[in-house]
């Protein structure tokens, strides 16, 4: 069962240095349990998250913007609890699914990048001016009227992350991003990543995406069994699976 929160947890005041905090965090999926003990605090501009299938590293990821909450303990984003202050977690943490199609909803490019916008209640020139600008710097500015479904796959992930920045929240994060992408498509989402301003969380299976990371959490058995910089954890990671 879900501990209760006080009233003090709702009214915390957001402090952007206190970065995303795990505190004593464990979750089931009915009697199974997916990730158990976790003590994290994540303030790094780049932090890989890499596990084996059923590792638990999804249900991690899905935590640190509310999109899962904890079954125990508790989750803070610049202060605020994911379980008592989701609302103002997703304007600060974006998230971009493995599957593009899982989060295009709209029917043309454009409408699919400004639905957000459009929720919050941005005015429709401002809408239209931040949507014309990431559809611009992303190369899908000749795409905005088209059917955002009938786009390649490289577009749509494109896309998906598009409706993401023109959000802009402070941190991203990226549930396996380049899974279903050719090489040439991977690269361009290694480049579009290593650029980006934001904070970024990025779970994958590619190694080679965490190249110059500041951090890297290998997660086995629900739990983070190593921590540290990528070259280090990356090795942990080959030598866990190696006797697999």
């Amino acid at each position: 069962m879900r501990l209760r929160r006080g009233p003090a947890a709702a009214a915390a005041v957001a402090d952007p240095s206190r970065g995303i905090e795990l505190q004593g965090v464990g979750h089931t999926y009915g009697e199974r349990t997916v990730l158990t003990g976790l003590d994290l605090r994540l303030t790094e501009q780049r932090i890989g998250v890499v596990g084996t299938n059923g590792s638990g590293k999804s249900t991690f990821a899905r935590l640190l913007n509310g999109l899962v909450v904890p079954a125990v303990g508790s989750v803070l984003v610049d202060g605020l609890d994911t379980a008592t202050a989701a609302r103002e977690v997703r304007r600060r943490v974006g998230f971009v699914f493995q599957d593009p199609d899982a989060q295009i909803v709209h029917p043309t490019v454009a409408e699919d990048v400004g639905y957000g916008l459009e929720n919050q209640g941005v005015p429709a020139a401002e809408r239209a001016e931040r949507v014309a600008e990431v559809l611009d710097r992303y190369g899908l500015a000749g795409h905005a009227d088209h059917p955002a479904h009938l786009l390649s796959g490289g577009q749509k992930q494109l896309l998906a992350i598009a409706g993401v920045l023109v959000m802009r929240p402070a941190r991203i994060v990226f549930d396996e991003p380049t899974t279903l992408l050719d090489l040439v498509n991977t690269r361009r989402i290694a480049r579009l990543v290593e650029g980006l301003e934001q904070a970024v969380v990025v779970v994958t299976h590619d190694l080679a995406l965490l190249d110059g990371f500041d951090r890297v959490l290998v997660v086995d058995g629900g739990r983070v069994v190593a921590d540290d910089r990528p070259a280090p954890a990356v090795a942990a990671y080959r030598a866990l699976v190696a006797d697999r």
